[in-house]
């Protein structure tokens, strides 16, 4: 009995060790990295919010690594930069990272950036309109960000989950910036926003929430991550076993919701009465591959996916150096 309890003991360490990756970040003074700078890619402010406090406070430089912060134009510019080699690490949904690891693209995962709460990411109309259920409508007009992203992903499962036909579906798409037009002047019958362009269209336009993605399947969904490539991971495994201890870190101060409320005036340019009622998702401070594989899975069950990814292949190899 003793030896099945330590054999017991010792599958559920690897269990965890493969699905809570970096539950406990490696000390940074225990890391001597072989560079001393790295190109970190961002977007949206508030699921990078935590990387840009840690470097705009100091973390990375006083931990020996300097960090510059390159914006990333559109959603799919993360990637292209890892490609082109003007990106050490990239931001991107887990969505667009996931499409590029099966199509044979070597990447590795370094952190988790942000993860879906209620009304984080969810289907606005207009109070005039009259889609009021979600499945009302057989062949509903949806603006997305991406034709085929996280946006639709969300949009997919939220139609299932409501007894519609997500194969009915005509994605529109348009920048969130401009989806309170398409609402406006009909062209979409809804359309799938995150924040904080939830909150400014319903203080603009008294936008309502016509289904929160926070249900069923894409309830508390891994939205965005950071990557770096697999021959640049292979290379510089120091610096970004680094880059993940300090950032986890930032990830962790982050938790508490008035660290990130008080700097999204001047981290997305949004005044401090918006800040206030946006709702933020979480920060995950460490790499969890269930939690990940949620999001390939889906992926496959909807199509975007031929065959199962296994995401635990992407996350980072132990920092055994």
């Amino acid at each position: 009995m003793r030896r099945v309890a330590i054999t017991l003991v010792a599958a559920l360490c690897l269990i965890t060790a493969c699905n809570n990756f970096l539950a406990k970040p490696r000390s940074s003074e225990q890391i001597i990295p072989e560079r001393t700078t790295l190109r970190v890619g961002v977007g949206n402010p508030i699921d990078t919010a935590p990387l840009r406090l840690a470097v705009e406070d100091g973390s990375f430089t006083r931990a020996g690594l300097h960090v510059d912060l390159v914006e990333e134009p559109t959603p799919a510019a993360g990637l292209d930069g890892l490609a082109r080699g003007n990106l050490d690490v990239a931001f991107a949904t887990d969505v667009a990272m996931f499409k590029a690891a099966a199509s044979g693209t070597a990447l590795r995962l370094q952190a988790e950036a942000y993860t879906s709460t209620p009304f984080t990411m969810s289907l606005m109309t207009l109070p005039s309109s009259t889609y009021t259920n979600l499945a009302d409508k057989k062949t509903p007009k949806i603006a997305v960000d991406e034709l085929d992203d996280l946006g639709a992903l969300a949009v997919r499962s939220m139609f299932t989950t409501a007894g519609g036909d997500p194969a009915k579906i005509k994605f529109v798409r348009y920048p969130y910036a401009s989806m309170p037009t398409a609402l406006r002047d009909k062209s979409v019958d809804a359309a799938l926003m995150i924040e904080s362009f939830i909150t400014q269209a319903q203080q603009n336009l008294g936008a309502r929430v016509l289904a929160d993605s926070s249900r069923g399947a894409t309830m508390n969904l891994p939205m965005t991550a950071y990557a770096a490539t697999g021959i640049f991971a292979e290379a510089n495994p120091r610096t970004l076993a680094l880059f993940r201890s300090v950032l986890a870190r930032a990830q962790q101060r982050a938790a508490d919701p008035t660290v990130i409320r008080q700097a999204l005036p001047r981290l997305a340019g949004i005044d401090e009465a918006t800040a206030d009622l946006v709702a933020l998702g979480q920060y995950p401070i460490s790499l969890n591959g269930v939690r990940l594989q949620r999001v390939a899975d889906l992926m496959r069950t909807s199509g975007m996916l031929s065959s199962r990814l296994d995401v635990v292949s992407l996350l980072p190899k132990d920092d055994t150096f």
